[in-house]
């Protein structure tokens, strides 16, 4: 008798796997849950949460509600009320429908149903654990439905051992919330974890949410945006050049109401902004596109982030000239500079000419053992103009290394003992010094914040903190999550030097670090949020990145010109360290080159 290697699987196993796709985190549930109630017209929704959603998730509206029979049939697997055909799912217009993810979310949790239409005397009472309805009753309960979702992947501990710490899991909560509540400000909203209230939205119009959400500041920061076609309706509100920051989170795309992510999207909009903002920065921008749903394919991905337009490219110019329009409008597009010196202009007819390979002479007779070093004028600098490239190429082609390495001793690599070591400066970038047999080549910059990242160490280790005291406080503005992330560090701060005093979304800053008097304050701490951001984790502990950060805005730069006597207590300070080859941040700082080696590169 042959046996079957296929088999069905059960409903409760099958009903696992299904929510997987669906039901990733506990945000993935406030998600379906919230644009349930959206779909179910309520003017009001409350979202109640405890340790992010790990132990409970519930979500409250005054929507239409379900008479019993419809709320039993929620749970069950297929069942919607708003697709009766294969067509209807291409002229979705709705978030999500009833019942299309409730039954994955039952199949991980033990999940409590209430609710009650405005015909209904009583309502219904639905309990249900793993799939199983445990309780079915009239209940007594407003107009409307309340979800709660308890005990998430109770019956999957593999998955619930995968869940991030309480504070990772409800910034993915908070992060579901807020894009439901920009996408629709006509409805109230609030957000309550473990008892306390982190949002209370009333009605608002687009501009008044943004607000409430981002600080009330963040309207000085935007600009309007509005374009419409036959095609395409586009609103919202984009960022002011000066507005960008390193990070991301305040960039929100939404089609027909829907939160999306898209990078094709984003890179339009991106090339408005050229020449407009720094590399690697990211303005504000709260974009609302309206479609014609069959001109959209929204199910490309089970939580419908994602979205594919039957004309992309016609999407992508239609947003750049919108993004270009309104920023020409406020006058925030480049102007001419007439001050621009003529002779930093490429000429018209060599635009398109190929560029010439410079020719390389050299000096075989030349041997850096036989200069003068101690007095740099007698140096001519001449000789080593012609190897820049040379130099870049040594100090950069092994930036990348392993720790062992790293902490290599240097009397391993021929540097022990160096005192009343002299150098000079080359081409305002490197410290060039004979040493023994060898030729030093220092990065000035790197070898600065390996300096000043040692010292903002030991003034955090002594409790001899030098700090400023500004005469005219720094106001900053931060989201209420960035101020949280700030009190965590709010004493490794102070041992830097900073003081600070914080308020509901601003932070003055009345003291900075002795150190540190010329710092671009404001661009220091955002850069310090952008690499401590819980999505960013790094084995840098924060007191060290807090030095490093402050080391690399305090640093000498490269092309900065030093007196010789800045070269000599530069160099002075570096070597009294036992290993000053690698920045904290594994950078090179000294480059060692040998006769051999410069004979070999003369030779060639």
């Amino acid at each position: 008798m042959q046996t079957s290697k296929i088999k069905l699987l059960p409903d409760h196993i099958a009903n696992q796997i299904a929510a997987g796709e669906v039901v990733q985190r506990p945000a993935s549930v406030v998600k379906e849950l919230l644009e349930n109630a959206l779909d179910a017209g309520a003017s009001e929704i409350k979202l109640i949460v405890k340790d992010g959603g790990k132990t409970l998730i519930q979500v409250i509206d005054n929507g239409t509600g379900m008479n019993p029979i419809d709320a039993r049939m929620s749970l069950e697997r297929h069942a919607t009320s708003k697709i009766a055909t294969a067509d209807d799912l291409f002229a979705i217009q709705t978030k999500g429908f009833r019942g299309e993810a409730l039954a994955s979310i039952v199949a991980v949790s033990h999940l409590e149903l209430k609710t009650r239409t405005e015909t209904e005397e009583l309502g219904t009472l639905i309990k249900a654990e793993g799939s199983k309805i445990i309780v079915q009753e009239p209940v007594s309960t407003p107009k409307g439905t309340v979800i709660s979702v308890k005990n998430l992947f109770y019956n999957i501990p593999a998955r619930r051992k995968f869940l991030k710490s309480v504070q990772v899991e409800m910034k993915h909560v908070n992060d579901e919330f807020l894009r439901v509540a920009l996408a629709h400000p006509e409805i109230s909203f609030s957000l309550i974890h473990n008892g306390n209230i982190v949002y209370q939205l009333p009605v608002a119009n687009t501009l008044q949410r943004i607000n409430a959400i981002f600080g009330g500041k963040m309207k000085n920061k935007l600009i309007p945006i509005e374009e419409q076609t036959p095609y395409i309706k586009i609103t919202g509100y984009i960022g002011r050049p000066d507005s960008a920051k390193l990070k991301r989170g305040e960039q929100f795309f939404f089609v027909n109401k829907r939160f999306i992510k898209s990078p094709y999207l984003h890179h339009a909009l991106m090339s408005a902004y050229e020449g407009l903002i720094r590399e690697k920065s990211y303005p504000p921008y709260f974009i609302f596109l309206e479609i014609d749903p069959q001109h959209i394919d929204i199910n490309i991905h089970p939580t419908k982030t994602e979205v594919k337009f039957d004309d992309e490219p016609t999407v992508y110019s239609i947003l750049k000239v919108a993004a270009k329009h309104s920023l020409g409008q406020f006058n925030l597009s480049p102007s001419i500079d007439f001050d621009r010196k003529p002779d930093l202009e490429i000429p018209y007819h060599q635009t398109k000419s190929s560029p010439k390979l410079p020719s390389i002479e050299v000096d075989p007779d030349f041997n850096p053992f036989e200069v003068d070093f101690s007095n740099s004028k007698d140096f001519s600098i001449g000789h080593f103009e012609k190897k820049t490239a040379f130099f870049d190429t040594m100090m950069n082609e092994t930036e990348e290394i392993s720790s062992g390495i790293k902490d290599t001793e240097n009397s391993l690599l021929g540097f022990k003992g160096i005192e009343n070591i002299t150098g000079f400066q080359f081409l305002n970038k490197y410290i060039v010094s004979p040493f023994q047999e060898k030729l030093l080549i220092i990065h000035q910059q790197r070898a600065h914040e390996f300096i000043l990242f040692h010292k903002f160490l030991e003034n955090n280790s002594s409790l001899n903190h030098n700090g400023q005291t500004l005469t005219f406080p720094i106001e900053l503005e931060f989201q209420k999550k960035e101020i949280d992330l700030l009190k965590t560090l709010e004493t490794k701060l102070e041992n830097a030097g900073f003081k600070l005093e914080f308020g509901e979304d601003i932070v003055l800053v009345t003291a900075i670090p002795s150190l540190q008097s010329k710092m671009n304050i404001p661009e220091f701490f955002e850069d310090l949020l952008h690499k401590l951001n819980l999505n960013a984790p790094t084995e840098i502990q924060p007191e060290e990145q807090i030095a490093l950060l402050l080391a690399k805005k305090g640093a000498i730069k490269t092309g900065q010109k030093l007196e010789q006597n800045s070269v000599d207590v530069l160099l002075k300070d570096l070597f009294n360290f036992e290993s000053f080859m690698f920045t904290p941040d594994n950078k090179k700082i000294v480059y060692s080159l040998t006769d051999p080696e410069i004979q070999n590169q003369l030779n060639k």
